[in-house]
């Protein structure tokens, strides 16, 4: 149990500067309080049978932060449901001579309950800070860059990559040398924050084509997909309004093959697989009504068990060059088999 909480540590102390714990680490802490909470009712028992509700209530918790990480009213929960145990415990007649093991136990309890603590204080200076923050969709980012572009060539088009970090780790120049292609991907944005970066990263570039990489981090945001869908949507129409072939990509599955490494590397329970083929499912579905080009991106790099080849990533999340180089083609078929993006004027009505 202790190796458990060792785990965690060297995670913990690299995120002090900013106290705030990422999905993985909470979801760790959850099960090694949890699994402390059971034990200290072995030296204990009348704080077992008095703590069992508290217990249950803790472990329900725990599952609903591996579904929404971050969330506030969960994470308030479960410091009050560790705070009321350790009262609990307090109050309950112990065996003299009290178990040292017990102690360091009940302990390490406490210590994980202030870790919280300072965890969910950060969670609410994060929250406060972004509605406060003035440019909340990082419009500046590549505004420099965007005003040093050249006017397009004629003979090369001009395809820009809109997305996340998955996008933006990417060096699109080494894969494409020879191409006029711009990387316009930032790392965490949803694709609410893409929608918002049409017309400054997309629009004003005036490229032939647009190809959009999003969706992961609505998933570990618990974005509904009803949302996701009606982003694309948008952006697909800004795109087409403005002679632009939209090409959209399907999300990359995730892994945990990495998590021994790093904890914050169990990727999973925040980008659930049966969701990810949700999403992708329906925007495969979307390309065909509108005659898009869909990179399929999730069929070349998922392995038998629906995650993410573990020599195609190092992290469980963004592919590393092997992965990339396997994804890089799709693009360049798909604007082979592509023709000349469709004139605004022509356009039917669109059913979303």
């Amino acid at each position: 149990m202790k190796n458990l909480f060792l785990l965690i540590a060297g995670s913990l102390i690299a995120s002090a500067q900013t106290a705030q714990l990422s999905a993985p680490d909470v979801n760790v802490l959850c099960l090694h309080a949890t699994q402390l909470m059971e034990a200290g009712g072995v030296a204990v028992p009348d704080l077992a049978r008095a703590a069992a509700p508290l217990i249950d209530n803790v472990k329900q918790t725990c599952v609903q932060l591996q579904l929404r990480p971050g969330a506030g009213q969960a994470t308030y929960a479960l410091i009050g449901g560790l705070r009321a145990y350790l009262n609990l415990s307090d109050a309950v007649p112990k065996p003299f001579p009290f178990p040292d093991a017990a102690r360091s136990q009940l302990t390490e309890l406490r210590d994980a309950a202030a870790r919280l603590d300072v965890h969910f204080r950060a969670l609410l200076d994060s929250r406060d800070a972004d509605l406060r923050n003035p440019d909340p969709d990082n419009l500046s980012k590549y505004q420099d860059a965007n005003r040093r572009l050249l006017a397009p060539d004629p003979s090369k088009p001009r395809v820009v990559f809109l997305g996340d970090s998955i996008l933006e780790q990417w060096r699109l120049n080494e894969y494409y040398p020879d191409n006029d292609f711009i990387n316009r991907g930032i790392n965490g944005q949803y694709t609410g924050q893409l929608l918002s970066r049409m017309k400054s990263d997309v629009i004003d570039a005036r490229p032939t084509a647009v190809v959009i990489l999003g969706g992961s981090f609505d998933l570990a945001r618990n974005i509904p997909l009803t949302t996701i869908q009606g982003n694309f949507t948008a952006m697909a129409d800004l795109a087409e309004a403005n002679n632009i072939r939209p090409m959209f990509a399907s999300v990359l599955p995730v892994s945990d093959y990495h998590k021994d490494a790093n904890p914050t590397y169990e990727r999973t329970p925040g980008r659930p697989l049966a969701q990810v083929r949700a999403l992708n499912e329906w925007l495969q579905s979307f390309c065909v009504r509108r005659g898009y080009s869909y990179l399929n991106y999730f069929a070349v790099v998922v392995d038998a068990k629906g995650q993410l080849r573990e020599d195609f990533s190092d992290d469980g999340l963004h592919p590393n060059s092997k992965g990339y180089r396997i994804m890089a083609p799709l693009v360049l078929d798909a604007l082979e088999k592509s023709g000349p993006p469709p004139a605004a004027s022509a356009k039917p009505n669109r059913k979303r």
